[in-house]
């Protein structure tokens, strides 16, 4: 990374700060032995019992007086072969950046001139598309001055929390030889890439929500995930499924001082999750008021081989959309057997799930739109009256029903009506009972 030459006396010049990498010498390595003879020499005894001899008096020793480095393709040690020989070789390039890394460089200031510049101010600041991040600013205490050949050096850092283009903006203000003030702006570009693509996928089973998430590896590099930790919202508890294991909460006091990473190859390697999600009865309640589906969120921080961290948090996580009911009616009691042209009772509960006063009501039986009799019909007053139920609260009562037909037969059409509003809520699903005779 590289700025254009300028007239100045001072020049700035940036290197990024990362981890070195292992150096990989040749693995192609020969055994001594190879060269004397093959694997078939242990097929013959007498053969195979003057081997020990003949390395000896022929095998290359590596000897490290030895200039012409003759040995060094011999595998003198088993691990000779892994190619690692021990050494570090720090990066020859500025290199891949992705979000959630700490961008960290080592900025030099150079006076390639032949005469000292004094009181320099400097500046450096990390411009994106969205904002400006000052990260180094001497204006209060300037560099006294840097002599001829001399340089000023200085570290900076920054987590990267946005993709897309990104410039370091390194400037400095300075007197030179001659007294002339000066300022020296130079621009130093690159491009924040996304390490991981999530994807989620909500799925509802009964009582239960499980969230699915999919975690793929972008980058040139095997990433170590230490932590994928789904942060539940309000009224929702989460709990991880581990292929093999029992359930694991996220909350458990018992949970482990150690976890291994987990490996999701570079170029494309994937990793999913499964959780469990609960809603409480309070969030319930208050979801279906509101109309909030929102989950939680995951944050993710891995490792690369290296050990350089990385930290993730992804957007709020939506659920299926949560349709609203101002009044819910449930069926809290039914008789299992009813006796035929005897009066019998189903307890029901009517719920207000808004914030303010409703009702009176009203409850009947509606007439089914097809032509079929109705066998199951209220036993007395057509409607049954009910009184105004308070915000969030609600009320229990009793409907008296009489069945008309043996077997097992639906109850149809269960009505509420708001008198005061003038509004009729849906009806109940159909309900089975079994009609005996006496």
């Amino acid at each position: 990374m590289s700025s254009g030459q300028t007239s100045h006396s001072l020049a700035f010049r940036v290197m990024r700060l990362c981890r070195p990498s292992f150096h990989v010498d040749n693995p192609l390595r020969l055994d001594p032995a190879d060269l004397l003879a093959g694997e078939d020499i242990f097929d013959d005894p007498l053969a195979a019992s003057d081997l020990p001899r003949l390395l000896h008096n022929h095998t290359l020793k590596s000897n490290d007086s030895d200039l012409t480095y003759r040995t060094r393709f011999l595998l003198n040690d088993p691990s000779d072969a892994m190619g690692l020989s021990g050494l570090l070789v720090l990066p020859q390039s500025f290199g891949a950046i992705y979000l959630g890394e700490t961008f960290c460089s080592y900025i030099s200031i150079n006076n390639s001139s032949n005469f000292e510049v004094r009181d320099v101010v400097i500046k450096a600041e990390m411009q994106t598309e969205k904002q400006r991040i000052l990260l180094l600013d001497t204006s209060k205490s300037p560099v006294e001055s840097i002599r001829a050949g001399g340089r000023y050096d200085f570290i900076v850092e920054h987590d990267v929390k946005e993709l897309g283009a990104h410039t370091l903006v390194c400037s400095a203000l300075y007197n030179d030889g001659d007294g002339e003030r000066k300022y020296l702006p130079q621009f130093f570009k690159f491009v924040v890439a996304n390490p991981l693509s999530v994807k989620t996928k909500v799925r509802i089973v009964k009582d239960n929500t499980f969230l699915e998430a999919c975690i793929e590896n972008h980058t040139k590099t095997n990433l170590y995930m230490d932590q994928v930790e789904f942060e539940p919202s309000q009224h929702w508890t989460a709990t991880v499924l581990k292929a093999g294991e029992g359930l694991s909460a996220n909350d458990s006091p018992t949970r482990e001082i150690f976890k291994p990473p987990i490996l999701i190859r570079s170029g494309g390697g994937i990793q999913n999750y499964l959780y469990q999600l609960k809603l409480s009865s309070q969030g319930s309640a208050q979801m279906k008021v509101d109309g909030s589906n929102v989950l939680g969120k995951l944050q993710i921080t891995w490792r690369t081989n290296l050990g350089e961290p990385g930290r993730l948090q992804t957007q709020q996580i939506l659920g299926s959309p949560i349709t609203r009911k101002e009044i819910e009616l449930q069926v809290m009691e039914v008789p299992s057997v009813t006796i035929l042209e005897r009066p019998f009772l189903v307890r029901l509960n009517l719920t207000n799930q808004t914030d303010r006063t409703m009702g009176p009501f009203e409850v009947w039986l509606s007439q089914s739109d097809s032509r079929e009799e109705q066998v199951v019909m209220v036993n007395g007053l057509r409607a049954m009256a009910l009184p105004q139920v308070e915000a969030f609260c609600s009320t229990d009562f009793r409907l008296n029903l009489i069945a008309t037909k043996l077997g097992v037969q639906k109850i149809t059409g269960i009505t509420v009506f708001d008198i005061r509003e003038k509004r009729t809520y849906e009806p109940l699903p159909d309900l089975e009972i079994f009609v005996d005779s006496v």
